[in-house]
């Protein structure tokens, strides 16, 4: 509560319209026009409150590096990237100060709406960033345009308005990849503790200083915060991901290390011990074994 109501005082003083849907604990959308270096640092405040769950739409213009996840994309001008709070993302500005148009919301504002995080768009493959040109990212600003106006709007049923202009930007730039693959649709109690594991997992990133640590470290940490056994998030987790719970924890806590290796100067040491493991020797094992170098050598290969 007491962010909550930190977040609305900010609001207030910096003259912003608070968003009627502004509950952080459950559903919440807006939307966000950055065009000057005031408006930036107004916005990085604003966010610096809320929970790491949120997804975002993002157009940009102007010359940048998109680094997302173990990726780096140069964007000449005009962009529309997705943004999963779940893998690692970075916007670094090359010259000027980009311009972005953005809207931003959790998974609850589509509840009995859809699995938001379920389209190709969103999940961790080359679906995520898209180069455009003028005229076509001109067509998705008149979608965020319409999704404002409709925010500020008096429509008994505006969020449902919003809703349904978000899922036709993810639409339309779906079919720019010609993107036909089916959403999974998976119900059930595995896919309920699968979602909270991810949960879970995706509000321990992104790390801000070395002061930062990720405390569910393992597994078993995960299921004791779930209060169920560690045999029944395996199995879960693995018939909803086909994966180990061990698998995706390392590869998110991996996609952090790369990340930090590229964009910060921390040590190994350092990184190795805001990331969970009790030794730098054992980070460092870990890091070859799974990404075939060092993590000095990554570092040195991505500067």
């Amino acid at each position: 509560m007491k962010n909550l109501n930190e977040v609305i005082d900010f609001y207030k003083k910096k003259n912003l319209n608070i968003p009627d849907l502004f509950q952080w604990g459950t559903g919440y959308f807006d939307v966000m026009k950055i065009d000057t270096i005031a408006k930036r640092n107004e916005a990085i405040s604003l966010l610096s409150f809320s929970r790491k769950s949120l997804y975002k739409i993002k157009l940009v213009k102007g010359k940048c590096k998109c680094h997302y996840a173990d990726r780096t994309i140069e964007i000449d001008n005009y962009a529309l990237i997705f943004v999963n709070p779940m893998i690692p993302f970075l916007l670094e500005e090359m010259q000027e100060p980009v311009k972005e148009y953005f809207c931003i919301f959790n998974d609850d504002f589509f509840n009995n709406f859809g699995n938001i995080r379920d389209y190709s768009v969103f999940q961790n493959h080359e679906n995520n960033v898209f180069k455009l040109p003028e005229e076509v990212y001109d067509e998705f600003t008149v979608i965020l345009d319409r999704m404002k106006k409709e925010l500020s709007s008096d429509y008994e049923y505006k969020f449902d308005a919003v809703r349904n202009l978000v899922y036709e930007l993810i639409h339309k730039a779906m079919k720019m990849i010609g993107s036909h693959s089916k959403i999974p649709r998976v119900s059930g109690a595995d896919k309920r503790i699968t979602l909270l594991f991810e949960e879970l997992l995706a509000l321990q990133f992104p790390l801000h200083s070395t002061s930062d640590h990720i405390k569910l470290k393992k597994p078993k940490d995960f299921a004791e915060q779930l209060s169920i056994s560690i045999n029944h998030l395996n199995k879960a987790v693995k018939h909803i991901r086909n994966q180990t719970t061990s698998e995706i924890l390392t590869d998110r806590v991996l996609q952090e290390a790369k990340i930090l290796l590229k964009i910060t100067d921390w040590s190994v040491s350092e990184i190795a011990y805001s990331l969970g493991y009790e030794t730098p020797s054992r980070f460092i094992y870990t890091f070859r074994k799974n990404i075939g170098v060092p993590p000095l050598v990554y570092r040195a290969e991505h500067i």
